[in-house]
């Protein structure tokens, strides 16, 4: 299996001006081709930074993709240094000016002479033609190794690696086959997952890796295979089918899924409707639920009964039992899942309160302390739970959690 490494050219990148969405493509990219990425590096405008680089990267893989610095304009120094590193001398292609002349005249403009010499290319590389754009790409062999400087611009850059770089590489490079498969959990941490799943891990074959992806509310599971194995995918398959009884309380999805769609899948085979109590997610519960095609066709509406005024009088809490246990307990979450479904002629609800700080939190009720309300047919269930500090991570915490919690009572 051969190794690629990404080297990003850019300072826009290293201050934070732009986020690097070329490397994450590329590799994503790469992989679904069946190569692995060794490395990605962000580098400066700076000749002696994107020489280091190119040294380093060398030691490392047997192909170097390059993004950035193919511009017209004097920052712009990509070219000029690989032209310096391969020993080269910038030639007149005609083809490459061609393709700006096309594209100036369709935009009705002059070529002028600062674009004109896009079309000089270092004489030791086989160009890469852009459809898209003004500065073509070059392609460079050296020792063995492959060597790809591409523009920044990302739909540029995509269009030149589906089209070009991505074919030139599997003709030299034979890909190797790489399976993922994710299984997405909640309701439990990295490191308890980590123990259930202890001696099955272990056990797998040298080939295969497992990879544990936390994020606000879940926990990925990415199992990995690579080889040219006739019945790799079968491995993976059996590997799965040992996985998953350790853990089926905690799944909720596998790969591409996300909580909001699995939790519409139920209602709308099950024909249920859902209406939202939501006080400390201060709505973004019915945005999950409404970021999904077609859930009108189970979602009805929510209450945002973020001040007690509005749980009184939109959802008619109990005076006395807000005056007693303040609002964020389990007899107001309660009434509130009660309340809401009452309201819309719902099958189904969810509810939340809680304090989602950064102040506001007590000894007895510290910020992160948040009550979960799920209604389905004649149950409804509240949790307890305690979400940390963090204002943003309780609030999507506390959606993906309660979202798992209605998909669990669904099932």
């Amino acid at each position: 299996m051969i190794n690629i490494e990404i080297i990003t050219i850019g300072d826009e990148i290293l201050i934070g001006q732009i986020v690097d969405t070329n490397s994450a493509w590329m590799g994503s990219e790469l992989n679904n081709n069946g190569y692995n990425v060794k490395q990605i590096t962000s580098v400066s405008d700076s000749k002696q930074h994107i020489i280091d680089a190119l040294n380093e990267a060398t030691k490392r893989a047997e192909v170097i993709l390059i993004t950035g610095g193919l511009g017209p304009t004097k920052d712009d120094i990509t070219k000029y240094t690989l032209c310096e590193y391969f020993n080269s001398k910038l030639i007149f292609d005609e083809v490459a000016f061609k393709n700006i002349e096309r594209l100036f005249a369709a935009r009705n403009r002059t070529v002028s002479e600062t674009n004109r010499k896009q079309a000089e290319l270092p004489d030791k590389c086989t160009p890469i033609y852009n459809k898209n754009g003004t500065a073509p790409g070059m392609w460079f062999e050296k020792n063995g190794k492959v060597y790809v400087s591409l523009p920044g611009v990302p739909y540029e850059m995509k269009a030149m690696m589906t089209d070009s770089v991505i074919p030139k590489l599997r003709e030299i490079f034979p890909p190797t086959q790489i399976i993922h498969h994710t299984v997405l959990t909640q309701g439990i941490g990295e490191s308890y997952l980590s123990d259930l799943i202890s001696a099955w891990e272990d056990a797998l074959p040298l080939h295969m890796k497992l990879a544990y992806l936390p994020q606000t509310g879940m926990v990925r599971l990415r199992l990995s295979a690579r080889g040219n194995f006739p019945d790799l995918q079968q491995q993976v398959s059996t590997q799965l089918e040992n996985l998953k009884p350790l853990i089926k309380d905690f799944i909720f999805g596998e790969d591409e899924d996300k909580i909001e769609e699995v939790v519409g899948r139920l209602l709308k085979e099950k024909k249920l409707t859902l209406a939202i109590a939501e006080s400390c997610t201060g709505g973004y519960i019915s945005h999950l639920i409404t970021s999904v095609p077609g859930c009108s066709n189970y979602f009805t509406g929510s209450v945002i009964s973020y001040d007690n005024k509005i749980k009184l009088n939109e959802l008619s809490i109990n005076e006395s039992l807000l005056k007693e246990h303040g609002a964020v307990c389990e007899p107001v979450a309660k009434e509130m899942a009660i309340a809401i479904r009452k309201k819309f002629g719902t099958d189904v609800s969810i509810s939340t309160t809680g304090i989602a700080g950064p102040t506001g939190g007590t000894a007895l009720k510290p910020v992160g302390l948040v009550f979960i309300g799920v209604s389905v047919g004649d149950r409804t269930e509240v949790k307890k739970f305690n979400l940390g500090e963090n204002r943003s991570r309780i609030i999507q915490a506390t959606a993906t959690t309660a979202l798992n919690m209605l998909r669990k009572m669904l099932i």
